[in-house]
């Protein structure tokens, strides 16, 4: 019996030192989860998957910096780091030498492509967004909760901010293009029947009039009215069926057979939606008229997931939605099904249906009336002379082998040692901490973007360029201990 206890006892001890660790590996991702958002930001702005996508056969490093204008180490360093997400793959061209293709997620980064995220990202990205989460907890934390975490970073809302600048406005635009795109084709493709019957459709709060040219050209017998702000309707470019209205959706909207919201109603608190879709109501026959939403579906508590995707990698993008709503507006939020029927009930819809669709949002098509519709581990050290923790990655080979140098000349000849606790990232198609225990540590190649990011000429290295500086700053011999974290310790021996 006692056997049994104290066997029971040493597995809760290694389940709770499991979970240390796991949590350990988590919480790293989460301090450099910015560099993928980072370095794919800068992979579009180069235009390493337009330059690819034109050639259609693998490219080597040397032909791709020469085209970019980049430098050829730098590039292979953002290249390593991609390949390891699945953006863009290294490949033999024909001469045997290592070369770079497309692969179907570095097509998302191609600035002028159909299905091209490019400009969504290059939104989200830009500082002038990125600036309303660091207000976050002091949103939060204030009584009344209504200051945005965008206006208190820029001084207005993130709808006056873009009517004052025009640039931002750009952004703003093309990145809901850039979504429109993607939604709209994924609505003719899966539910089209939605607009039979339908001659006119007004596009509340349509941006550039992406999503009406896209309805137009595949259900011609449709005249589009796309409605916004009239800083945005006076710029957006012509388009065959497609008219251009300015005007504010609190006051009036435009009649037609049918009004088609796409990601507005959820920057918008509930009483603000329920006056949105009030007008909406009126602006549609009474009989027949519909309202067309689109918006993702948040499940509730546990759940907490985009209901009805078909796509399990799309199952946290809702409640990642949500905090970019709690960031960028007053009182936007992603809602359930339940927060959908409240809101559509308290603006006269007495029914809506919700059909899923192979992206983030779902349609719900709502009706004013009764029309039925068809760790690290403990390390112990005799003699530790100098130890460097997270130090030389910070610094170019030759001034590491400055620093080694110096330390070497400051220790014992015979006896001492310098320690050093650096991670070891592996060669190309490795991508890995080296030795690590924990498979979710494996990723070292974050930390080499931040020492892109923050430094002038810090990397993290491969084994055989630790063997390379410390060689040439007098040791002669160091051997690797890999223990439970991001870091391997480097034991450097002077002769």
């Amino acid at each position: 019996m006692e056997k049994q206890t104290n066997g029971k006892a040493r597995t809760n001890d290694e389940e709770k030192i499991q979970e240390s660790h796991e949590a350990q590996a988590n919480m790293w991702k989460f301090v450099f989860g910015f560099t993928e958002l980072a370095v794919i930001k800068c992979a579009i702005e180069l235009g390493i998957a337009d330059f690819l996508e034109k050639n259609q056969e693998p490219i080597s490093l040397n032909q791709l910096s020469v085209a970019l204008g980049c430098c050829s180490s730098s590039l292979y360093r953002i290249l390593r780091f991609l390949i390891n997400r699945g953006i863009f793959k290294e490949t033999s061209t024909k001469s045997g030498k290592s070369g770079y293709v497309q692969t179907p997620l570095s097509r998302l980064l191609i600035k002028e492509g159909e299905n091209s995220m490019a400009a969504f990202l290059l939104f989200e990205s830009s500082p002038v967004m990125l600036a309303s989460w660091h207000n976050l907890s002091a949103r939060i934390s204030s009584k009344d909760n209504s200051l945005s975490s965008f206006e208190a970073a820029h001084g207005k809302d993130v709808w006056k901010y873009a009517e004052a600048d025009p640039k931002h406005s750009n952004l703003l635009n093309n990145a809901m293009a850039c979504d429109a795109r993607i939604a709209i084709s994924a609505i003719i493709d899966d539910c089209p029947e939605i607009f039979k019957g339908v001659n006119t459709i007004v596009d509340v709060g349509g941006g550039d009039g992406t999503t009406l040219r896209l309805l137009v050209e595949a259900f011609p017998w449709i005249n589009g009215i796309n409605f916004d702000l009239p800083h945005v309707a006076s710029v957006a470019p012509h388009a065959i069926g497609v008219v251009h209205v300015g005007d504010d959706m609190f006051n009036y909207v435009p009649k037609a057979d049918a009004a088609f919201l796409m990601w507005v109603l959820h920057d918008w608190s509930d009483e603000e939606c329920i006056q949105i879709l009030t007008k909406c109501r009126e602006a549609i026959p009474q009989d027949n008229g519909k309202v067309k939403i689109l918006e993702a579906i948040i499940g509730e508590k546990e759940e907490n997931i985009i209901r009805g995707s078909n796509n399990k990698k799309l199952k946290d993008v809702g409640l990642m939605l949500d905090m970019v709503m709690m960031a960028h507006t007053s009182n936007g939020k992603e809602r359930t099904t339940k927060e959908w029927a409240y809101v559509l009930n308290e603006a006269g819809f007495n029914r809506h249906t919700i059909s899923h669709i192979n992206v983030v949002q779902s349609v719900i098509q709502a009706y004013p009336s009764r029309f039925l519709p068809c760790s690290e581990t403990n390390l112990k050290c005799k003699l530790c002379w100098f130890i460097f923790k997270w130090v030389l990655h910070d610094w170019s080979d030759e001034e590491c082998i400055q620093i080694l140098t110096k330390c070497r000349e400051a220790i014992p000849q015979d006896n001492g040692k310098v320690i050093i606790l650096e991670a070891i990232v592996g060669e190309k198609e490795e991508s890995i901490i080296r030795g690590s225990n924990n498979e979710k540590l494996k990723d070292g190649l974050m930390l080499d973007m931040v020492m892109m990011a923050h430094t002038t000429n810090g990397k993290e290295r491969t084994s055989k360029e630790w063997a390379y500086v410390l060689n040439e700053a007098g040791f002669n011999r160091h051997t690797i201990s890999h223990i439970n974290a991001v870091q391997s310790v480097i034991q450097a021996y002077p002769s």
